[in-house]
């Protein structure tokens, strides 16, 4: 084994692995990407096997029926992380606080002043053009 490799010989040398493991510890923010884009991977292949068994409009029929079910499988999967993981961590993100706020989550808006007055504002009548107004 030569210096700097990991204990198999190849791949990361194990300062760059433990490196990456403690930015990830330090991050907070990485560390909740990663933990929310998991629980979407988790949704999604949940989802996935719900669909096979359900079998809706023989979708799981049609699959296997494929010479490489494997790739319609792999697409449909990786659509699902995506679009799940994303969701995932946008609510997340979303939901966070900050240490200025007193509580709650995100999104929330607050009123500036006392109670809100809807304004006045002025706007020409419109008369069809060609006939005046009886009066």
């Amino acid at each position: 084994m030569r210096r700097g490799e990991g204990p198999s010989g190849a791949g990361m040398p194990e300062k760059q692995t433990g490196e990456l493991t403690g930015k990830l510890r330090e991050q907070p923010l990485l560390r909740l990407l990663a933990i929310n884009l998991a629980v979407g991977g988790l949704v999604a292949t949940l989802l996935l096997g719900g669909l096979l068994w359900l079998n809706p409009l023989r979708l799981r029929d049609l699959i296997f029926a494929d010479a490489a079910p494997g790739t319609a499988l792999g697409l449909l999967l990786f659509g699902f992380v995506i679009t799940f993981g994303s969701a995932a961590m946008g609510t997340a993100i979303m939901t966070m606080t900050t240490d200025r706020d007193a509580g709650g989550g995100g999104g929330r808006r607050r009123p500036v002043g006392g109670a809100l007055q809807p304004a006045v504002v002025p706007a020409p009548s419109r008369t069809p053009s060609g006939s005046a107004a009886r009066g």
